[in-house]
């Protein structure tokens, strides 16, 4: 029995770590035994082959770039990119000790609040122009670092609750309509709508745990996973009509 149970543990694990009191190897312990016991097997692989593409796709997009403020808006954007596929990766899929379960799954959840300050970088800063610009900027950043914080010091909040800060934090642009599409083409918009419906309904189904057609393969989770990505690629297109165009 205890060779079974040893051959289900992440690699690595120590069942010392979550006995030493500490509460970061606790959670980290917690997490890591229910993403053991019910983790369909696709999970991470999806975002783990996009990481690579978003950087690929981010490379192009700052060597592109025609102006010094829509190179910077573009590394931006494309750093929140890259780090939210990426670490979604190593965490979902890798296998680790307690502590770096813990410290993972924090940066993964905090990402999300990170790519969409990075998605709202390029149309701020390339569009909008004087106090405006410095306003929406404060906006969203600072938005993003008190989501960051959020999660680095409650990880077991309330699904619900971090469900509904994503969405508010996504859709906060919608204050400033007017001015952000006076300043693109229609196509851009239609794009970045489209985007932000698939991130919400992805939130949603994180948020419900449902649907869940695949436990054992492709659950819920592959589902939010598979509407980041293409929610992912079509923010992108609309990023680089702005850069491309605008900047």
């Amino acid at each position: 029995m205890e060779q079974a149970n040893e051959e289900r543990r992440p690699h690595g694990r120590s069942d010392s770590d979550a006995s030493t009191g500490d509460p970061v190897a606790k959670a980290g312990s917690a997490a890591a035994d229910f993403l053991e016991a019910v983790k369909p097997r696709l999970r991470g692989w999806l975002h783990l082959g996009t990481a690579p593409l978003a950087l690929a796709a981010g490379v192009v997009l700052v060597s592109l770039a025609p102006t010094g403020l829509s190179r910077l808006a573009s590394a931006i954007y494309a750093i929140s990119s890259v780090l939210l596929f990426s670490t979604s990766a190593i965490y979902h899929v890798g296998r680790w000790s307690n502590r770096a379960v813990a410290v993972l799954r924090r940066m993964d959840h905090a990402n999300i609040y990170l790519i969409i300050a990075g998605t709202y970088t390029p149309f701020v800063l390339l569009v909008l122009g004087g106090g405006l610009r410095t306003a929406m900027m404060t906006v969203i950043w600072g938005g993003a670092t008190a989501g960051v914080l959020f999660k680095m010091f409650w990880l077991n909040a309330p699904r619900w609750l971090s469900t509904a800060l994503y969405l508010a934090i996504g859709w906060v642009a919608v204050l400033f309509i007017p001015q952000l599409v006076g300043g693109t083409h229609p196509a851009t918009w239609i794009l970045i709508l489209v985007g932000g419906v698939l991130y919400s309904l992805g939130a949603v189904v994180y948020g419900l745990k449902w649907p869940n057609p695949a436990p054992r393969w492709f659950g819920f989770h592959e589902i939010f996973h598979s509407l980041t990505i293409a929610a992912f690629v079509c923010h992108y297109i609309a990023v680089s009509f702005v850069v491309y165009t605008v900047g």
